[in-house]
């Protein structure tokens, strides 16, 4: 294409013109486009070849009484050849135009056709217009005006045009093309159209030795075979050979309806591996979830995403949210025995779930989102209202519908414990122990609690006035079954089964002491409980712990009163005396 233009230079080479004595009467009106002044330095092209034409003269009467050629006019330079109906030299301007049929051969394999063309010697600038077509063995351009500067080595167009080349058809409003770097800058409305994805842009660089593009403006990148899934970017640069881009402004990543958002980012098409770095985002809206952090990466295919870097995860319910974090989170799905997809999401390390009605810390947190079910693994401790549980696992069985929990399965050690009277501060608790215990849940709480193997229960049994309304404390009762089922109520536990090996006995308060009101391993844990979803971002929210008064009133008087009798049933021992 290079050559095309320097074909025009014959203006000043053909010296034998000057001999032709012309007076145009009307000056020559040029496109602004050639209006670029003149290099103080610039040289006369070398002599251009005139091959063929079938009629040369001046006419006054036609084109304004320049010279013309005409009639499968022919010329040659440098290997170019030209062919046209009409040449017209404008001999005093250094300026020359060719009319109809217009071709230009050059040397390079490359081919320009056109209605016309023009050339000005003085500026090395030319014009062709009218369904230009450019061919080379890269590509294929087709525009209505296409403009060229030999100084600067390029060409472009603004009113439209078409690029093909390999699979790739490019439309945009306007193109520079750079043909000593085979560079093209297209901007306006731009589309890269193939048979495996568009992109679509307002302003994109593509060049043809790399076959690479980088984007600059709002561009998408969309997968034709799913056209869900695509690559938003406002400045990016993408490999169409390996199908891999880099994201650096304003960039989404959608695919299997999610999104992942970050400051700078990576996507393969191929595999469909993604990464993100800077304020990651993951948006899952059929799950009602998103996860954010400072590092994620994505496995398309396998429809699954780690975030790390101080992730966390937030779970969107109608009425409230679930808040879980952890050192790393996975989301990902597969299909069950029934070929069923469904979701999960797996906090690892230092597990954290906050919920207004429920909270929990584990080492680690598994979430089927599908069915409802979250495992607690690792120091497993879960909080709801007054009531504590812990064990060596939970597992926690959510209503799908309204996001409440329904029951807890606790396997191994466990171990629940309510406050007996959620309206004082006495150090008076319920406890059920078990090597296994089932608890069941009414209207977000606890309702019932099922415990196997050497289940052991300290509960406070109250009786209540039926006219005062009254309470009083009867006592405590200590049970040890095989198996123990516990109702709980608003400010009281009553067991109703204690079956296998039973053994149960109430204790006025007046008869047990402090530390017989509690098991060994007793822990009510105020310190590390999660008060707000904030607290999910540290170890331990490190609350002091709730001091809690004990009312040993009755038992203390017992005691004192026991002390005295003794004393005063106590025989009096003599005096020994030495002799």
């Amino acid at each position: 294409m290079k050559n095309f233009f320097v074909l025009f230079l014959f203006v000043a080479a053909q010296m034998i013109l000057a001999q032709i004595p012309t007076q145009p009467k009307d000056p020559l009106v040029k496109d602004p486009f050639f209006n670029a002044q003149q290099a103080a330095n610039s040289q006369t092209g070398e002599k251009v070849q005139h091959i063929h034409s079938d009629k040369f003269g001046v006419e006054p009467g036609r084109y304004n009484g320049n010279p013309f050629f005409q009639g499968n006019v022919q010329f040659q330079h440098q290997g170019s050849t030209l062919t046209a109906d009409v040449v017209i030299l404008y001999r005093d301007q250094n300026f020359i135009k060719a009319i109809g049929n217009v071709k230009l051969q050059n040397a390079d394999g490359s081919v320009i056709t056109a209605n016309e063309m023009e050339y000005d010697g003085n500026t090395e600038r030319g014009i062709a217009r009218g369904n230009v077509v450019l061919t080379d063995p890269k590509q294929t351009i087709k525009t209505h005006t296409l403009y060229y500067d030999r100084r600067t080595n390029k060409a472009y167009f603004n009113s439209g045009g078409t690029i093909t080349s390999d699979n790739n058809t490019i439309y945009t409003n306007s193109a520079t093309y750079n043909i000593a770097t085979k560079s093209i800058d297209l901007s306006g409305s731009v589309k890269i159209d193939n048979p495996e994805y568009s992109v679509e842009g307002s302003h994109i660089v593509h060049n043809q030795n790399t076959n690479t593009s980088e984007f600059f403006g709002p561009t998408r990148i969309t997968n034709k075979a799913n056209p869900l899934n695509y690559v938003y970017t406002e400045k990016g640069t993408y490999n169409q050979n390996t199908k891999e881009v880099w994201l650096y402004r304003n960039s989404r990543i959608h695919y299997n309806n999610k999104i992942l958002t970050g400051d700078k980012m990576y996507y393969n098409q191929f595999t469909g591996y993604g990464k993100a770095e800077g304020n990651v985002t993951l948006n899952d809206p059929r799950e009602k979830r998103y996860i954010k952090g400072g590092f994620g990466e994505i496995w398309e295919k396998k429809d699954s995403a780690m975030i790390t870097d101080k992730p966390y995860a937030v779970k969107i319910l109608e009425k409230d949210s679930i808040y879980f974090s952890a050192q790393k989170i996975l989301a990902y799905q597969k299909l069950d025995s029934a070929m069923q997809k469904k979701s999960y999401l797996r906090a690892f390390r230092k597990g954290r779930m906050f919920k207004s009605n429920a909270q929990a810390r584990a080492d680690s947190i598994s979430f089927n989102e599908t069915d409802g079910i979250l495992h607690l693994d690792g120091n497993p401790i879960l909080w709801s209202g007054e009531k504590q549980v812990t064990g060596d696992r939970i597992e926690a069985y959510f209503n799908t519908v309204n996001q409440t929990i329904d029951s807890l399965k606790v396997l191994g050690n466990a171990f629940a414990i309510s406050k007996a009277d959620s309206l004082n501060d006495k150090d008076e608790f319920n406890q059920v122990k078990g090597r296994v215990m089932t608890v069941y849940y009414e209207n977000n709480e606890v309702k019932l609690a099922q415990a196997l193997g050497n289940a052991q229960a300290i509960t406070y049994a109250d009786s209540q006035d039926e006219k005062t309304k009254e309470i009083d404390r009867i006592g405590i009762l200590v049970s040890t079954c095989g198996t123990l089922e516990a109702e709980f109520e608003e400010r009281k536990i009553q067991i109703i089964s204690c079956n296998i090996g039973a053994k149960s006995k109430l204790y006025p308060m007046s008869k047990i002491s402090k530390e017989n009101r509690f098991f060994t391993d007793f822990n009510w844990n105020t310190k590390d409980r999660l008060r707000k979803w904030q607290d999910i971002f540290v170890d331990s929210p490190n609350y002091p712990e709730k001091v809690y008064k004990s009312d040993d009133t009755l038992y203390d008087a017992a005691q004192k009163a026991l002390e005295a009798e003794r004393a005063k049933n106590q025989p009096k021992t003599p005096k020994r005396v030495r002799k």
